[in-house]
Parts: structure tokens; C-alpha cells; sequence
């Protein structure tokens, strides 16, 4: 667990530099979550570090497999300087530490909700999982295990994610990219849903 995780993180200093600032959190019966923070210009990077210590179990698994399965930690980007997002790192670890606590298994296009703003102020309490590949590179394990893939996050408002259950995330991406919503803005409103 430990040398997975150390491979982890280097492949996030390759990708981001020096992380600036880390928190770790450990809630009740899980391993701990760390969720590194890194300023690159202006923009600021959280990622979390703990989540692929352990494989995702699918929640109907009779047994879990301590080495197959989906590995992942995820990734939340935000302009620098417009909102107070230190506050992320809580609700960041909170959704990292889901696959332990709630059986989930994390994948592209899913919805992760934690019940309240992300960061003070936020219009979001929830985050859209986005392909990954674009960000960090997914870091290959020794076999059997599977590659860590680091799964970018994109904050929705209540409509946007409300309109994404009804519609699906391809057509909910598909309406951010047509009115050319920044979804790093941490003060954006949602996106015209009509």
C-alpha cells in the first residue's frame, strides 16, 4: 500500500511540481486520505492521495479482492484568487474515502454529492467524475493489479446535476462545452439548462 502510494504521488509531482500545502483526513474505519494541494499560475490543484491504496470493490462482490480491481484518486481544478476552495479539502477527502465507506466504485461519469458547499460560498455540492488522461497520466502497477486512473472532477450546481440524472453526463458536458461554461470558475453560476 505504502509503495503504491508513493508511486502516486510521484507521478503527481511530475505532473503538478511541488504540492504546496497537504491535509490528511481518517475517518472511522478507513485508511487515511491526504489531498495534496498545488498552485500552477492561476489555477490550483487538489488531488487526493489514499483512495488506490486498495482496489473498488463492486458493492454486490461477495468477497473483495484485495489486489483486483479499479484503482483512482481524483482531481479537482479551480481558478486561483476568486473563492476560499482550502475548504475543499475535507469534502474532497470525504468523496475519496467513499469507495471504502460506501462500497462505490468511482468511474467516469458518475455523480459524487457530499450534502452541503464544497468550499464556503460554493454553488456546488456536488462533482461531475470526468474522463481521465487529459491531467495525469494513469500509472501502471504490476500485474494483476490495475492502473491508478486519476479521474478529474467537475463541480455541478444542484440543476446542473439534477439535469445530468435525467439527461445523462455526455449531454450534460455537451451543454457546458456549447456555452462555453469555465468549469474552473469557483464562482460560476449553472449553465443554461433550458
Amino acid at each position: 500500500m505504502a509503495e503504491i502510494l508513493a508511486l502516486v504521488e510521484a507521478r503527481l509531482r511530475t505532473a503538478f511540481g511541488e504540492p504546496d500545502a497537504r491535509a490528511a483526513v481518517t475517518f472511522l474505519g478507513t485508511d487515511r486520505i491526504e489531498v495534496l494541494r498545488f498552485a500552477e499560475g492561476d489555477l490550483v490543484r487538489y488531488a487526493t492521495l489514499g483512495m488506490s491504496a486498495n482496489p473498488m470493490t463492486d458493492p454486490t462482490a461477495v468477497v473483495a479482492d484485495p489486489v483486483r480491481g479499479p484503482r483512482a484518486e481524483l482531481v479537482l481544478t479551480v481558478r486561483a484568487g476568486l473563492a476560499d476552495t482550502d475548504k475543499l479539502l475535507r469534502p474532497l477527502a470525504v468523496l475519496a474515502a467513499s469507495p471504502q465507506v460506501e462500497g462505490l466504485v468511482v468511474a467516469p461519469g458518475a455523480s459524487l454529492d457530499v450534502g452541503e458547499p464544497l468550499w464556503e460560498g460554493a454553488p456546488f455540492s456536488s462533482v461531475l467524475v470526468a474522463e481521465p488522461g487529459g491531467l495525469v497520466e494513469d500509472l501502471d502497477l504490476d500485474e494483476p493489479m490495475e492502473p491508478v486512473r486519476f479521474l478529474p472532477l467537475l463541480p455541478m450546481t444542484a440543476n446542473e446535476a439534477a439535469w445530468k440524472r435525467v439527461h445523462g453526463a455526455a449531454a450534460l458536458q455537451e451543454r457546458w462545452l456549447a456555452r462555453g461554461t469555465d468549469l474552473r470558475d469557483p464562482l460560476r453560476s449553472a449553465v443554461a439548462l433550458d
